[in-house]
């Protein structure tokens, strides 16, 4: 299974910054010595990509350093070229993972997730909004490929990171081929939150049981909104932050919980054929080692899917 990776643009953050950055250079280790992964460096996204979800003076503004010091607090992160070319690159990730699902079914953004940028802006630790930016892209190939007589791709955002992906529902507000679906903690970052297609808040200290039954119904719900035809294509946010020890996260999802709610949404797609991008998104574990090690489980359920996928060599074109 391929699985694209960033962590060598790794940003200078000040002492005592709360943003995990090195779990990137730590997952893409773990799995290194993991038989089944095709590690690949990511290439960069480029200006016109970006376009196709942010503003131009946005994106100008980001390459030159001109954002102003309330944008760069929105984000999180201080301004530098570094700054740039990982955000770049983690938009290119999830871009050649989207290709490389398309292709085979399954394939992963070893970071990604950056649901908090919108349009004309970023938020939490987001720059560019990948999931965003590479539908738009793959959109835009698949027309190219097929033309408008054999209809459009369509693409669903599932977004299982425990805060809600705010950004990613401003951009395809107004956008019938992309279905959002978020998951998340109801009283949780951000407290202005927009409108996905299906949002699911759950309360603090919400556990397996309930939160897997709310992840079935929110499924059951995305297929029978489909049910002139199914999405081509899915998004797949896996976040680390609904785990029990997530210093940011506020539920209490065990380790074996994730794990059942990876399988569970890669099941979900591969029964239907729809191939899979999957990216890390948030994790804030007081042990930098456990979230690694949950991001390492959704991989490994990533690659059973994927070799469950071509073993049985039967799976269709995305869906128009």
């Amino acid at each position: 299974m391929q699985a694209f990776h960033s962590d060598h643009y790794v940003l200078p953050l000040p002492p005592g910054h709360r943003f995990p950055m090195p779990k990137y250079r730590l997952l893409r280790e773990r799995i290194e010595g993991d038989p089944g992964f095709r590690l690949r460096e990511s290439p960069p996204a480029s200006e016109g990509e970006l376009a196709l979800a942010h503003e131009p003076a946005y994106i100008t503004a980001v390459f030159q350093g001109t954002l102003s010091p309330a944008l760069q607090r929105e984000i999180g992160f201080p301004w530098s070229e570094r700054m740039v070319e990982r955000s770049r690159r983690s938009v290119g990730a999830t871009i050649a993972a989207a290709r490389a699902a398309l292709a085979e079914g399954v394939a992963a953004n070893l970071a990604g997730g950056t649901h908090h940028a919108s349009a004309d802006r970023g938020g939490g630790y987001c720059v560019f909004n990948d999931a965003a930016v590479a539908a738009r892209l793959m959109q835009a190939e698949w027309h190219r490929r097929h033309g408008s007589a054999a209809g459009g791709l369509r693409v669903a955002v599932i977004d299982l990171d425990v805060h809600q992906g705010n950004g990613t529902a401003a951009i395809f507000r107004d956008d019938p081929t992309v279905f959002t679906l978020s998951l998340h903690g109801a009283k949780n970052f951000p407290f202005r939150k927009e409108a996905s297609d299906l949002d699911v808040e759950l309360p603090d200290g919400c556990t397996d049981v309930p939160y897997l039954a709310a992840l079935d119904a929110a499924l059951d719900e995305l297929w029978a909104r489909h049910r002139g035809g199914l999405p081509g294509l899915v998004f797949y946010l896996a976040g680390a932050d609904p785990h029990e020890g997530d210093r940011l996260g506020r539920l209490k999802l065990s380790a074996e919980g994730l794990a059942e709610r990876d399988r569970r949404v890669f099941a979900a797609c591969r029964e239907r054929g729809i191939p899979v991008a999957v990216s890390m998104a948030g994790g804030y574990g007081q042990d930098i080692g456990v979230t690694v090690d949950i991001q390492r489980r959704t991989l490994l359920e990533a690659l059973t899917s994927w070799r469950q996928w071509n073993a049985r060599g039967a799976w269709n074109n995305p869906a128009p």
